[in-house]
């Protein structure tokens, strides 16, 4: 039986449309091949209706009787499903279904064992304040010959700090950021690709190559890798390419300081030290 507590269920039936024994838009037949598509299981199978016959009936009795990952899955293609149809369909998300969609998303995450980051108001001199352990990349477990560059860009970060090279510590850290984000990306794709703040052209998300570092930062916050702080604190890196142009900076009026690169570098830090916390387990 999966872990769905009654306010979970409230909240998936509520999106699903499950209050009139239906599932969404699925005919029967479409209903039968989805689930198969997602979780290999018959959903018509005899196991599922003790509750009745209907759609959102035997999605109930698979609640109860499939285990947490089984459940999640099933429920984390649905939820996918649900945003494409919605999509495509050029229907306005509005700001309560948004809610209630990321919600459910949370309730999916947590039955597939993905942990949510304890999201906490924090101040920026708190932040600045935090001191973090020497960094240790090579146990994000991404690819030797990357781990290499990031690394070596790390050192140059620390030098252009002590040089009070402000400008050269946001590309540096925006840069590695982004290389790190993307390597896990590359390890979680189904995870970041199904995000709702996954970046989309058309209704389809796109590659990740195609990906800027604000969209990473986005969806690992979404999915739990990235703690709001790190959201909250990344403004300068989130753009850090624009500033590359000098025609750029001048249009934008940004004038980078040694406060500005602190901060910056505290942004990467905190989202190395969080992203360790929950990758290697």
């Amino acid at each position: 039986m999966a872990t769905l507590n009654y306010s979970d269920k409230l909240k998936l039936e509520r999106l699903f449309r499950m209050e009139s024994g239906y599932v969404l838009d699925f005919s029967n037949r479409t209903f039968q091949e989805f689930v198969f598509s997602s979780v290999q299981k018959d959903i018509y199978h005899k196991k599922y209706s003790y509750r009745g016959g209907s759609k959102a009936n035997r999605l109930r009795a698979f609640w109860e009787q499939e285990s947490d990952s089984i459940v999640g899955k099933l429920i984390s293609d649905l939820l996918e499903y649900w945003k494409t149809k919605t999509l495509l369909n050029n229907e306005r998300i509005e700001e309560g279904k948004n809610k209630l969609y990321e919600e459910c998303k949370k309730i999916a995450n947590r039955l597939l064992g993905i942990p949510q980051i304890n999201q906490r108001i924090i101040t920026e001199d708190v932040f600045l304040n935090q001191e973090f352990e020497e960094i240790q990349l090579n146990k994000l477990g991404l690819d030797s010959s990357i781990t290499e560059i990031l690394s070596q860009r790390i050192d140059e970060i620390k030098k252009c700090l002590n040089a009070k090279a402000s400008l050269a510590v946001i590309f540096l850290c925006g840069s590695t950021l982004e290389g790190i984000l993307l390597g896990i990306a590359k390890k979680m794709p189904k995870e970041f690709n199904s995000s709702t703040s996954s970046p989309k052209k058309d209704g389809k998300v796109l590659q990740f190559q195609d990906w800027t570092l604000a969209n990473f930062i986005d969806v690992a916050h979404s999915i739990g890798l990235l703690g709001e702080d790190v959201k909250k604190f990344s403004h300068v890196l989130r753009d850090f390419r624009n500033y590359i142009h000098p025609y750029q900076q001048q249009v934008s009026k940004f004038k980078p300081d040694e406060h500005t690169a602190k901060i910056c570098w505290q942004v990467l830090q905190a989202a190395i030290f969080q992203l360790l916390k929950i990758m290697v387990r």
